[in-house]
């Protein structure tokens, strides 16, 4: 067995927690006593959901899409919400129940720690505030996707989750804090897992002396670490395309299970919106796609939106007090019981935690003899769904501006295009001002009041380009001070602390492809974004070919050197019928741990690959595709890879490669092949001319049940580099949809 294969990597392992107790048991035991099951929801959501019916229709295309339109933007949420509720109901429901500090409920004690951050931070309590702050609209549109969820539960006789009352209108808002705030911001902060494992067991002495696995992974961990591998995005004006429209290329890079998997869908209403793309399980709309007149990606940034400060508590009469300035301060203390799921006899348990804030955040962290607060770019305030719903419904560029000025959807860039030919990069952060004397990266002084923040950075003060003369706009999670050939904006125009992002291979090779012709086909458009050319091994692979040459002929091997005129006839592809693929990224995993592998080490390092394949597969010369495979198991993630079950070969390759056909597989404790976790989950190409034209695909099928004919009805498509039609308009929806129906709510 190879050394790949005694440790797998953390990007496959279970999430933490159905390991510890059970595959099966952390799929069933989702909170809901059975005595609650077929019961409907709360009156009211009965009187809603019934009003909503009657006014929205869910088209189903030939791929299980919905096209939900209603006579209202609330009657499409509505039906939005069924349709997702029927394709993974499960999934929403415990997207909410993270959300609210329970994963501990169904995960047991791993979780505990997650948990107690998220009620550290507020979540369900600041949801709550901004649904009650929100205008009409939009709390329209909340209570209508609750109504739709909750409307399902009772016609399929689900228990009514998360809770008695169903599904609650501010579980979005808390789904939108969680995912990016908890899972994203909160840990951007310069604080390690043990710092927070440190906070924890202070403020909660005792608890975990029953429980050692709380503290021995993060439950959360495998749908986090892909938050760093990033996603593609590409866009071209008129005067680069063969028919005069503006073309888009839509490639988010996200886990294909767990709470950040992305669900496709498409809303329109008789009051005049019209959107399709991809959204989260839990989301009450899509966020990332197109309508009839203009169209968005988005790829993560890595904006400095988060600070730690080193609070000093040192009054020994008042343990709350701490520094600030040349007095005291008083941190609010609270405390709350999370129940932790034990056995199917005893069930969960709860226990009593103490949770504590300064003026600066929650003190999550302890290091160095410190409790350690976070500061969170507007956690506290509201606009991050508001501001999606505008953009969702903006038809010109001046209306989508005007939609994401404000920043409340405060990172993440933005790659543009629209029908009056406009192309335009946004960095997207609301960044804050900060003092640059201090050293931002690492925690700062929370007695010095010259580490407070000074407010935000307005959108005219972050980096932009709009249409520049090279005539294409790309960003894959890279620096924004080369989106283009031309007209880039100027490091030197920004604080040190603003857009520190590298320039990535996917980024080089982004720039590689839309600069390697003066026009683009359509047909050649939709083909691009499936391109596999590596562009790392131009810089790997000579420095080997180079060792191989001064290499005596005494100390070659003939595997060796068969291998080495493998990788010189080789394209620099990844194929899923190439051998050259299997060596080129197996050893190019292995010299990444390296630090500055000399020739030897790269000879010895090919060699030690050949080795690794011969003792797994009895010969090395292996094709990409038979080792390289999508499989689909339970949509949470904790159904463990398993090369007996079905699964199909895929050419694409990872991150690192520089690929836009990006496949994150790594190796499977005693399995021999390799699975996907992530990677492309969307894939979406569109076409504005006289009117839009988008084509999409995502990595299995809309839907999560595994007879469904729409569970896998898109992976053949999505490893040989195709699409499907996103059908728009809807008399097409109406022409091309293979059934249509009102949602069933029981009265």
């Amino acid at each position: 067995m190879s050394a790949n294969r005694r440790t797998a990597s953390a990007a496959v392992l279970l999430l933490a927690g159905a390991a510890a107790i059970g595959a099966g048991q952390a799929e069933s035991n989702l909170p809901g006593a059975e005595e609650l099951r077929h019961q409907t929801t709360t009156s009211a959501w009965a009187e809603l959901a019934n009003t909503l019916a009657d006014e929205v229709t869910i088209y189903r295309d030939a791929f299980g899409v919905p096209h939900s339109h209603g006579t209202t933007d609330a009657a499409a949420a509505f039906g939005y919400a069924f349709a997702q509720a029927q394709d993974n109901y499960e999934q929403i429901i415990e997207n909410f129940l993270r959300a609210e500090g329970r994963a501990a409920e169904f995960l047991g004690a791993p979780a505990l720690v997650d948990d107690w951050l998220s009620r550290s931070m507020r979540i369900e309590e600041l949801a709550r505030d901004e649904y009650d702050a929100s205008d009409t609209d939009l709390r329209s549109l909340l209570d209508a996707y609750a109504a739709g969820v909750n409307a399902y539960a009772a016609q399929a006789g689900r228990s009514p989750a998360p809770g008695p009352g169903g599904v609650q209108p501010w579980h979005p808002l808390a789904l939108i804090r969680y995912l990016y705030f908890h899972g994203g911001f909160l840990r951007s902060a310069g604080l390690r897992r043990n710092d927070f494992e440190a906070a924890y067991r202070r403020m909660n002495p005792g608890v975990l002396a029953n429980d050692p696995a709380a503290l021995t992974a993060d439950p959360d961990q495998g749908w986090r670490e892909f938050a760093d591998q990033g996603s593609n995005s590409w866009a071209v004006g008129p005067s680069r395309t063969a028919d005069g429209s503006t073309m888009l290329f839509i490639n988010p890079h996200l886990p294909h299970f767990g709470p950040a998997q992305v669900y496709e869908g498409h809303l329109s209403s008789d009051e005049g919106w019209n959107f399709t793309g991809y959204g989260r399980f839990g989301f009450p709309m899509p966020y990332v796609g197109h309508n009839p007149d203009l169209g968005w990606a988005s790829t993560d940034n890595a904006a400095d939106l988060a600070d730690a400060y080193l609070e000093t508590f040192d009054d020994p009469s008042n343990l709350n007090a701490y520094r600030y300035g040349n007095e005291y301060r008083e941190a609010e203390e609270w405390q709350g019981t999370i129940s932790v799921w034990r056995n199917p006899i005893q069930g969960a348990t709860p226990i009593q935690h103490r949770y504590r804030r300064t003026h600066h955040g929650p003190v999550v962290g302890y290091r160095e003899g410190r409790w350690v607060s976070v500061r969170m770019a507007k956690l506290e305030e509201p606009g991050w769904l508001a501001q999606w719903y505008a953009m969702t419904k903006a038809r010109t560029l001046e209306r989508f501006l005007a939609a994401v000025e404000p920043l409340n959807m405060l990172f993440g860039n933005y790659t543009y295009a629209d029908r009056e030919g406009h192309i335009l990069y946004v960095y997207n952060a609301a960044v804050p001002r900060r003092d640059p004397s201090f050293d931002w990266s690492q925690p700062v002084d929370g007695s010095d009041p010259r580490t407070e923040w000074q407010g935000y950075h307005p959108m005219a003060e972050i980096p932009q380009l709009l249409d520049p003369s090279s005539g294409y706009l790309q960003n894959c999670n890279s620096t924004p001070f080369l989106s283009s050939s031309t007209d880039n904006p100027s490091r030197d125009a920004f604080p040190s602390y603003m857009a520190n992002e590298p320039d990535t291979a996917r980024a080089r090779n982004a720039r590689r492809i839309l600069e390697g012709q003066e026009l683009f086909s359509w047909a050649e458009w939709t083909r691009l974004g499936y391109d596999t050319t590596l562009i790392t091994a131009n810089d790997d692979l000579p420095p080997l070919f180079e060792a191989w040459a001064g290499l005596p002929a005494t100390s070659r091997t003939a595997d060796l050197g068969e291998a080495m005129e493998l990788l010189r006839a080789w394209n620099r592809s990844s194929a899923a019928d190439s051998v050259a693929t299997t060596l080129y990224i197996l050893w190019g995993e292995r010299i990444r741990r390296l630090d500055a592998p000399g020739a030897d080490q790269l000879l010895l390092e090919l060699a030690a690959t050949l080795d690794d394949l011969t003792a797994d597969w009895g010969d090395w010369r292996v094709y990409w595709g038979e080792i390289n495979r999508a499989q689909r198991g339970h949509s949470s993630g904790r159904q463990p890879f398993d090369d007996g079950r079905r699964s199909v070969a895929i050419g694409g390759a990872p991150s690192w490669t520089g690929t836009s056909f990006t496949f994150w597989s790594a190796p499977v404790e005693g399995q021999r092949r390799r699975y996907g976790t992530g990677g492309n989950s969307y894939v979406s190409v569109v076409r504005f001319g006289k009117t839009a034209e988008g084509y999409s695909l995502m990595p299995f099928g809309q839907s999560a049940t595994a007879d469904s004919p729409h569970h896998l009805d898109q992976l053949n498509g999505y490893a040989r580099g195709g699409y499907k039609r996103a059908w728009l308009h809807l008399d097409e929806v109406r022409t091309y949809a293979l059934s249509s129906y009102r949602p069933a709510v029981p009265h």
